[in-house]
């Protein structure tokens, strides 16, 4: 890259629903920052040249730059502007191919895990990049390239392959951050198993199975994009640069495997301690009931009214105390049995 000359306001300070770069055949950059058809236009045309522009569709002016200067398939479009989040695809459309990822942004322990559909759009000498919501990889990206990344410096599919690398970037950090999660979630339940933690514990269950979901398409994506499989939009030296992010995908989604596998252990560690507490309570209550139970038939017998042969006699001074003392003697008998069993 061998000049930077960047529109006022090109740093990623400022917001804006559009942005990229252009470098020109001569090697001049330009800074997009705002809508430009007639910028957007002379570029395309620049076969020597490379586009990246980033668009906001939750704009519908922006959504219309993707029909009325790039004239992508309405279908393709469509795509783009849905509030529906798409699973990853790849599409050859001939002059172009279409491409839907699934990049994850935030995560919170205990929230759900959302992720931001962004899709692809790789021509000759183009690269058009669509969200509907930030995406704090691209902007990483657009800084390094504001910084003067070589990324500019290359064709388009080099810059496909940096934005790509940069959102697969982002997974692991979550993956690190939810195996602590589900670490904190398995001491805690041995400590207190409250109804808290089960829900924790299955957010975290979900948020697993929705790594997988996001990464598994992807891996296909990034295997077919590096078989030499579009020769016409991706270079030979370039395909094995994508297979390092197939790579990584690969490495995530075993990590997230392995993460299922802790979030369903602590999930049947939850359900045996609350079982084992459970079992214990049971314990309790049973031994109670079982010794106050011969201490009831005594009473009840003891206490119906037959006045002859009654023995002890009512009558006498010490019967009562005898029954009484004869009911304690049972139960101290009762409970020194269960102990030496070790049922209680």
């Amino acid at each position: 890259m061998t000049d930077s000359s960047l529109a006022p306001g090109a740093e990623l300070g400022v917001k804006s629903q559009v942005g990229g770069f252009y470098r020109a055949s001569d090697g001049s950059v330009t800074a997009i920052n705002r809508e430009d058809d007639a910028l957007l236009q002379h570029a395309l045309a620049d076969k020597e040249g490379v586009l990246w522009i980033d668009l906001v569709t939750t704009d519908e002016a922006n959504a219309r730059i993707l029909d009325r200067v790039f004239h992508f398939h309405p279908l393709t479009i469509e795509d783009t502007i849905s509030p529906r989040i798409d699973p990853a695809k790849i599409d050859d459309l001939k002059d172009y191919i279409f491409i839907v990822v699934q990049a994850v942004t935030t995560y919170a322990p205990g929230v759900e895990l959302e992720t931001v559909e962004v899709d692809f759009y790789l021509g000759p000498n183009y690269v058009v990049s669509c969200h509907r919501e930030p995406v704090p990889a691209i902007e990483t990206f657009r800084q390094r390239c504001n910084r003067g990344d070589n990324h500019l410096s290359q064709p388009a599919d080099w810059i496909l392959h940096g934005l790509l690398d940069a959102l697969v970037d982002e997974y692991l950090p979550i993956v690190d951050e939810l195996d602590e999660t589900i670490d904190r979630l398995e001491e805690g339940v041995l400590v207190d198993a409250d109804r808290r933690l089960l829900h924790q514990i299955l957010t975290a269950k979900r948020n697993t199975l929705r790594l997988r979901r996001a990464t598994t398409p992807q891996r296909d994506i990034m295997n077919r994009l590096s078989r030499n499989e579009f020769p016409q939009l991706i270079r030979p030296e370039a395909a094995i640069y994508f297979r390092d992010i197939y790579d990584h995908l690969v490495r995530t989604e075993y990590l997230v495997e392995g993460l299922r596998d802790l979030a369903d252990g602590a999930l049947q560690t939850y359900l045996s301690v609350v079982s084992n507490r459970l079992n214990e309570i049971m314990k309790v209550l049973t031994a109670a009931a079982t010794i106050f139970l011969p201490l009831t038939l005594v009473s009840g017998v003891y206490g119906m009214n037959f006045v002859h042969h009654q023995f002890p006699p009512f009558s006498s001074a010490w019967g009562f105390p005898a029954v009484v003392a004869g009911m304690i003697a049972l139960a101290v008998l009762m409970l020194a049995y269960f102990r030496y069993r070790r049922w209680i």
